[in-house]
């Protein structure tokens, strides 16, 4: 396995990566660019630190590459050239692009357009629509080639000139092009998705995918429906099961949509997430249901639902997850099974992060969501609905929603993939439930070092939730790690706010990959000893 250290591209943001800046500087606009005086401390800090956002490229915790935007006027052009608003479109919003530097050993393309790239994104982000540069005379060329115009005459010095040029937004989606296309990028080491979805599929998953579409009205399609039906139903031992064309949002819509038809009063449980997801769509539906809201992770107690449902016979449906997909909390569903069984009660699951990664027994069950993707490890796009009871078709419900329709069919009522259900069958001939003991196993490794990891051995083995401590951003450390071809969860909204990152076992996945992105993790969160300083990549900015 080829272990040399991937290169990635952050904005900076500690004092070790600035001071790395100041030399950076240095080296190239005194030693090798006279523009600037030599000085006995041999760090130079721009005129315009302060307002500067730094792009950088790093390999192994030392920067190697940067560039500078800052859209604050007077630019540098300004003061060089006067005014420069004539030169430009009408409407600009520009920035100035400056300080770009990488070191000589890693001249080329790779980095160069790396930071382009980076800088090329920041700049639609914000919103600028015009891009501005002192362009070195040895590269006006290159620049031109990827859009950037010349304007004004040239500046600098005899030893040192530069062509101002600027790049408007019309050409920033084809500068791009250009950059995937020039850059070059090598491919990491090793590359591994640890994500609740879309997850890693076994290679017979994405040839399943790829095979020419089939009418959904076909004789043949029917049977194959037919068959993962069966299938389906033999995994979660279900008494019916129907499939839609969608995500657990629309199977948890369907569900909701039989739910209305009861009437009564429901119960909704919830301690993260997708339980708050549940009651939401539950008062979208104009549902009458109580709500027993506990803290995010904290534990349910069955005996607390008992006193509940005691307290209000009138309960006639449960709705709670399984698998509570922010933290990886497992209800304890066999209890919860008998106390609705005992009651009278019509339990339904959110089963979406629990099928396919915990063995799951939905005998008794009044109806249960899934997908297509996550524990089963196919490709999303798959709503699920087990239901025990056969169900009518209901003229008040929307034809899209209305699950007796489903059944009606006895196949499909509405255009289906025939790409999906292929490689669904796939994945669930090769479908191998996560290892408990891998689960355990960097459970452990993570608590010895340090890391907070919610609950223990009896949540889901497969997803891991990591509480990073306040000095830790969790979103540049699934960025870093996502440079280094390792994509964990951190991106969503919940997760940002907690600063909260996951590792996700679902899927078809390498063990020895997964050990090494726990490996690569733990180095970009535990101290560099031997360096003297934690790698900069994951502190919060200034």
């Amino acid at each position: 396995m080829n272990n040399k250290p991937s290169i990635y591209y952050k904005i900076a943001d500690s004092k070790e990566e600035m001071e790395q800046i100041h030399r950076l500087n240095y080296e190239t606009f005194v030693e090798e660019i006279p523009q600037h005086s030599q000085s006995q401390e041999q760090r130079l800090v721009d005129r315009f630190h302060e307002e500067n956002t730094y792009w950088i490229a790093k390999q192994d915790g030392r920067l190697i590459g940067m560039v500078a935007l800052r859209g604050i006027r007077p630019f540098s052009l300004d003061q060089k050239l006067g005014a420069i608003d004539h030169y430009l479109p009408a409407e600009a919003k520009p920035c100035e692009v400056r300080l770009l530097s990488v070191r000589r050993e890693y001249r080329g393309k790779r980095v160069f357009f790396g930071l382009l790239q980076q800088v090329v994104a920041s700049c639609l982000q914000q919103n600028y629509n015009c891009v501005l540069i002192s362009g070195t005379v040895r590269q006006t060329r290159l620049y031109q080639h990827l859009g950037f115009k010349p304007f004004g005459p040239l500046i600098g010095t005899e030893n040192a000139q530069y062509q101002p040029m600027l790049l408007t937004k019309d050409y920033f989606a084809s500068a791009g092009q250009l950059f995937d296309q020039m850059i070059q990028v090598e491919k990491p080491p090793f590359s591994i998705r640890l994500l609740p979805g879309p997850v890693s599929m076994h290679p017979k998953v994405e040839e399943a995918w790829a095979m020419p579409a089939v009418s959904h009205r076909s004789g043949s399609f029917c049977k194959e429906i037919d068959l993962l039906q069966t299938e389906l139903k033999q995994l979660t031992g279900a008494t019916h099961v129907q499939l839609a064309v969608g995500t657990g949002t629309l199977a948890n819509e369907l569900i909701a949509a039989q739910l209305s038809r009861l009437g009564g009063k429901g119960l909704i449980l919830s301690n993260g997430e997708f339980g708050e997801r549940l009651a939401n769509q539950a008062k979208r539906w104009q549902l009458d249901f109580l709500h027993l809201r506990k803290q995010w992770n904290e534990q349910l107690v069955v005996n607390e639902v008992a006193e509940l449902v005691k307290q209000h016979p009138e309960i006639r449906w449960l709705w709670t997850v399984h698998c509570e997909t922010s933290t990886g909390y497992l209800y304890p569903l066999e209890e919860l099974k008998s106390l609705c069984e005992q009651q009278e009660i019509r339990l339904c699951l959110d089963a979406c992060s629990s099928i396919g990664n915990v063995p799951t027994d939905l005998s008794n069950v009044y109806m249960a969501s899934a997908v297509s993707g996550k524990g089963l490890g196919s490709y999303p796009g798959l709503a699920i609905v087990f239901h025990q009871d056969s169900v009518s078709p209901d003229d008040s419900l929307p034809a899209y929603l209305d699950l007796g329709l489903y059944e009606k069919s006895g196949t499909v009522p509405f255009t289906h993939s025939s790409n999906s259900v292929a490689a669904l069958q796939a994945a669930i001939a090769h479908h191998r439930f996560p290892a408990p003991l891998l689960a355990t196993e960097i459970r452990n490794q993570l608590t010895e070092a340090g890391l907070e990891v919610l609950g223990d051995d009896q949540y889901s083995p497969g997803i891991l939730t990591i509480a990073l401590s306040s000095e830790t951003d969790a979103r540049a450390v699934g960025d870093a790690l996502k440079a280094k071809g390792i994509e964990i969860s951190y991106e969503s909204d919940y997760l940002l706010k907690r600063n909260w990152i996951q590792i996700a076992l679902m899927g078809h996945l390498d063990r020895q990959a997964v050990n090494q992105a726990v490996t690569e993790l733990l180095g970009l969160l535990m101290p560099k000893k031997t360096e003297g300083i934690a790698p900069a990549s994951i502190h919060s900015g200034r």
